[in-house]
């Protein structure tokens, strides 16, 4: 039987061991959490860690939902993930973000009673819910769907990068086929033309009029999260990184430190009555081919890879079309927009025939 001195030696029950942690690494850890939800759990555990959330680096906030500016998210015309690209420029123009996750009813600042460190997020913007971390360097914002409808089976991406306006954005559209899947076609694939030159039927069968529904419908999306950014980045000059991104993965919006710098310098050429950034006169490179052959069993008809500048030497940093540093940045921005089986699509098509476009803001 154990001595009662051997008893009354051991140390207090009540010391706790992770009090010895610096604030340091624990922050580190906090920054892998990263997810708001999480993090807004974090801060209920105890004092300490109800200060140190606040200061935490690395934030990813995930969407929901999106309702429209009446406030009626059971309107389904305005559905931002509407699938009627007919209807699509008159739903972008009406959304607001407005919903983010679930409600925090239960966590409280223990510092002050009764304030809750984060607000209910079912009825706060992003920039409401973020308004109490004081540190962030590094956000990702998630919606819950893509912004430009399309037709089944058909897929589309867009990456695109901001300053103050558009400075880069590259989109990629055509017909993904499983060939794993497709043992013996029963319809012999198209052949691309041997000069590359894009076949007369794409210009007859409302191939070329689709596409430019896809690029301007990109860029809308494009632009109107960009608008929809303005209170974050004006609240947080901490920010180095911004990305929007949504479930889907069809779209992608990115600001880096040099973009943020001139978002903040630079007045920003908006609408408000359409809830969203103008976007400048630009020059566009597109790229086609009837069938590619992609990595992982994997083919696209009808890909089209569709790069978008600013014209002229006055775009916000994203002109300079003449500029040699300002092309490679272009060619850099394009050849890492995408991952995976897409990469190898934009790699194919752009040593394919180039066809210029010039498009006016809008």
């Amino acid at each position: 039987m154990q001595s009662k001195s051997r008893i009354h030696a051991d140390p207090p029950l009540h010391n706790d061991q992770f009090d010895r942690i610096p604030d340091s690494l624990v922050l580190l850890i906090l920054n892998k959490v990263a997810d708001v939800r999480a993090l807004g759990r974090c801060s209920a555990v105890s004092k300490r860690f109800n200060f140190l959330v606040p200061h935490v680096h690395d934030v990813y906030v995930k969407i929901d939902r999106v309702v429209t500016v009446d406030g009626d998210p059971s309107d389904e015309s305005l559905n931002l993930a509407s699938p009627k690209p007919r209807n699509l420029f008159s739903h972008l123009f009406k959304l607001m973000l407005l919903t983010i996750l679930k409600p925090f009813q239960h966590l409280r600042n223990t510092s002050s009673g009764n304030k809750p460190l984060l607000p209910q997020l079912s009825h706060h913007s992003p920039a409401q819910v973020l308004k109490n971390f004081t540190q962030i360097r590094n956000l990702q914002i998630e919606l819950p769907a893509g912004d430009v409808g399309t037709e089944d089976g058909v897929l589309l991406r867009w990456r695109a990068e901001f300053g103050s306006t558009l400075q880069n954005c590259v989109i990629l559209g055509g017909t993904p086929i499983d060939r794993k899947s497709n043992v013996i076609d029963q319809d012999p694939l198209p052949v691309a033309e041997e000069n590359g030159s894009i076949p007369e039927s794409f210009y007859s069968n409302g191939g070329l009029k689709l596409r430019v529904v896809w690029t301007i419908s990109s860029l809308i999306a494009a632009s109107t999260r960009h608008y929809l950014l303005r209170p974050i980045i004006k609240n947080h000059p901490t920010l180095r990184t911004l990305v929007l991104t949504d479930s889907d993965g069809q779209g992608t919006l990115s600001m880096g430190t040099e973009q943020l710098r001139e978002f903040r310098e630079k007045p920003l050429a908006a609408s408000a009555s359409t809830n969203r950034t103008q976007v400048p006169a630009s020059n566009m490179k597109l790229r086609y081919a009837p069938y590619l052959e992609l990595p992982e069993g994997i083919g696209m008809q009808g890909a089209t890879l569709v790069a978008i500048r600013p014209s002229g030497e006055g775009s916000g940093g994203g002109g300079g079309g003449n500029n040699g540093n300002g092309r490679k940045e272009a060619e850099n921005f394009l050849n890492g927009s995408f991952d995976g089986p897409f990469r190898a699509a934009v790699k194919m098509l752009v040593k394919r025939k180039t066809y210029l476009l010039e498009m006016n803001g809008f």
